[in-house]
């Protein structure tokens, strides 16, 4: 199927100009602040008719890291819509359903345009799917349909703002808000929840009191250690030879990083696993034929005040959903009692043709930890497709720039075969790596959660790589028109 009817949309869907001039690099920081203020004013604000009672769900934390919201506020679908768009228009397209161009710039075209146009689909359906299933509950059920229309004025604003970022800014408005929340997810973590921990730890006295007080920092001091380890995976590359055929002498270095794909799998990864949450909570609300799936799927039982809470099925499975507070060793009474709750307990799957059966816990961290590795490396190969990051598209790329590799003749297919023996391998081991780094993150309680600390590292180092070439390329205009 192609695209040209989008023609005929294209014109109605509202959208963000491109700048008529390069911009520099002290007008995009000044548009990546004065978007950013915008953001956490929404991210501040709570929608009108929100009740306040069961906003500290374990699952409603975990949602606002991954999705750079806040659950209850104007933007508590966050961008789950944008990424959730993305990975549809990705499984369409790569299943042969619609052929899509992105090297043909009309085609790429109608694609953004479509991408937008699902992402406000999705956001306006979300929204209501928040409020229906109580993750956003109203005060007054009156208000329902007033909440459901503030949520999606809300992420129909981040949509563009993330659109504003992305011509205007450093860079993508996904990498930059979610950067923000875990970042303030972390410090406000710090102070409202481990130093009144710790001075309270100091006030109960004790020859343990002091060793006690530093374990509460457990969750800080582990999220440095991923913190560190991240970076040190970042630096990690393998560096081939390249030389220049038009002028002798001239070289230079192809870096394949260990984290080609970045954290971009992580976050592909972990936004499906909660869009999953999310519409099968609605489903099982629904009732009738799709209620034993729907449970099999993702089990709730009520919790009060707080709403349906997710205690069982394949999806509490292969999330790191605890039915404590997110992390869980912040409510659960400290790690002694956290990891005797993942040896000792339980967790419900419910059978549709056979009832409910008990699955150890231990052996839902297990789950967790492999499906999301899995997950990783599946989107890690597939958006080096999408992208055309794999080699034959980068063979193609050093071969028009006219690179080639020293002792091999010029000829994009030599070029393509010394590729094919790194980037493959360097795409799986990395992307089973950032996932398996989340999950023990996320597994021992890291504040800002495992995914969140290293969804972090991974932005800020694009940040500085991006900043840096900005500031060479202005330095050396030259460059630029290399590049180009």
């Amino acid at each position: 199927m192609a695209l040209e009817f989008i023609d005929k949309i294209s014109p109605f869907v509202p959208g963000i100009k491109s700048p008529k001039t390069q911009l520099s690099l002290r007008e995009k920081m000044v548009w990546t602040i004065g978007v950013l203020v915008i953001y956490f004013v929404l991210y501040s604000t709570v929608a009108v008719g929100v009740s306040q009672a069961a906003l500290s769900q374990p699952l409603t934390q975990l949602i606002s890291i991954v999705f750079a919201g806040k659950i209850g506020s104007l933007i508590t679908v966050g961008i789950g819509p944008i990424v959730l768009a993305s990975i549809m228009l990705q499984l369409v397209s790569g299943s042969g359903l619609v052929n899509i161009d992105l090297n043909n710039p009309a085609e790429k075209s109608r694609y953004q345009v479509l991408q937008k146009l699902a992402a406000i689909i999705i956001a306006i359906v979300e929204s209501i799917i928040y409020v229906t299933t109580g993750f956003v509950p109203v005060a007054v059920q009156s208000y329902f349909w007033f909440v459901s229309a503030q949520l999606a004025v809300g992420a129909i604003t981040v949509i563009f703002l993330d659109e504003i970022m992305t011509k205007y800014g450093v860079m993508s408005g996904i990498n930059i808000f979610i950067a923000s929340g875990v970042s303030y997810s972390i410090v406000a973590g710090t102070f409202s929840i481990l130093i009144p921990g710790a001075i309270q730890a100091l006030q109960a006295g004790g020859a343990a009191a002091m060793s006690n007080a530093i374990l509460v920092f457990g969750p800080l001091i582990f999220a440095i250690v991923i913190f560190l380890i991240s970076i040190y995976a970042y630096e990690t590359k393998v560096e081939l030879p390249l030389a220049f055929e038009q002028l002798r002498g001239v070289g230079g270095r192809l870096p394949i990083p260990f984290l080609y794909v970045s954290v971009l799998p992580v976050i592909l990864a972990s936004s499906l696993e909660l869009s999953l949450t999310v519409w099968f909570r609605f489903l099982a609300g629904v009732g009738g034929s799709f209620q034993n799936l729907a449970r099999f799927f993702a089990y709730y039982q009520s919790a009060g005040a707080a709403g349906p809470q997710l205690t069982g099925g394949l999806i509490y499975l292969m999330s790191p959903t605890f039915p404590s507070p997110f992390p869980a060793p912040y409510g659960i009474g400290g790690y002694g009692a956290y990891f005797n709750y993942i040896v000792s307990s339980a967790s419900s799957l419910y059978l549709p043709w056979g009832g409910m059966v008990l699955v150890p816990e231990w052996l839902h961290a297990i789950t967790y930890t492999v499906v999301l590795i899995v997950m990783c490396i599946v989107f890690g190969k597939f958006w080096i497709e999408m992208t055309g990051q794999n080699p034959k598209n980068m063979a193609e790329q050093l071969g028009d720039m006219g690179w080639q590799i020293p002792g091999f003749r010029r000829d994009p297919r030599i070029i393509e075969n010394v590729l094919n023996k790194y980037i493959p391998t360097i795409t799986v081991l990395g992307s089973a790596f950032v996932g398996l780094l989340a999950a023990l993150a996320t597994l021992t309680g890291a504040i800002g959660s495992g995914m969140g600390i290293l969804l972090t590292v991974g932005i800020i180092y694009m940040l500085y790589q991006q900043l840096e070439q900005d500031r060479l390329f202005e330095t050396y205009p030259i460059l630029d028109r290399i590049v180009k």
